[in-house]
């Protein structure tokens, strides 16, 4: 029996991993998704942010909870001719609640974007939560995250860039000049 031991364990924790996958799946629909919405809406109001909040059930263990900021006019339209212009739209970004798999929470951040213009930038996942970590302070955190990122976006510039770019750049100069050195 002793050459099983480790095998012995292996199953053990398997299992274990088994039973708190169904754990998770039934906290998501007793207790969290709930919790989500009502956290976000409450935020929302009193904030004053104009956003949606969408849940989708189509999936069973593999739902969702969006909290979408919507849709508008970018501003930057498409000339189709003298007289017609096609406006892009922007998708002003949202945070994710999805149920994975195993009943854990990954959340992220989805980036606004402008349809037409480049590639959307990948969604920022901020972490993955087994149900019972999650609490209003989290949720809370992930908001001001979320408005973080989404003010960084619409705020773009070179500004951390050229911080860098500044002065000499001297691990990149040859051994024993300076910048000083003529010829």
């Amino acid at each position: 029996m002793d050459d099983y031991n480790g095998l012995i364990s292996k199953v053990q924790r398997y299992k274990s991993v088994l039973a708190n996958t169904l754990a998770y799946r039934e906290r998501w629909k007793t207790q969290l998704k709930a919790l989500i919405v009502s956290e976000l809406e409450n935020m929302l109001k009193v904030t004053a942010l104009q956003g949606t909040i969408e849940t989708s059930d189509k999936v069973r263990h593999l739902e969702y909870v969006i909290l979408s900021l919507g849709s508008e006019e970018s501003g930057i339209s498409e000339i189709i001719s003298e007289k017609v212009d096609k406006a892009l739209i922007k998708q002003n970004g949202s945070l994710v609640y999805q149920q994975l798999f195993n009943g854990k929470i990954q959340v992220m951040i989805g980036y606004p974007f402008i349809e037409g213009f480049g590639e959307p930038r990948p969604a920022k996942v901020i972490a993955i939560y087994r149900p019972e970590e999650i609490k209003t302070p989290f949720i809370v955190r992930h908001m001001e995250d979320f408005i973080k990122e989404i003010t960084l976006w619409e705020d773009y510039d070179d500004d951390d860039q050229v911080a860098a770019k500044i002065g000499f750049n001297v691990q990149n100069m040859p051994s024993g000049k300076s910048p000083n050195a003529e010829g």
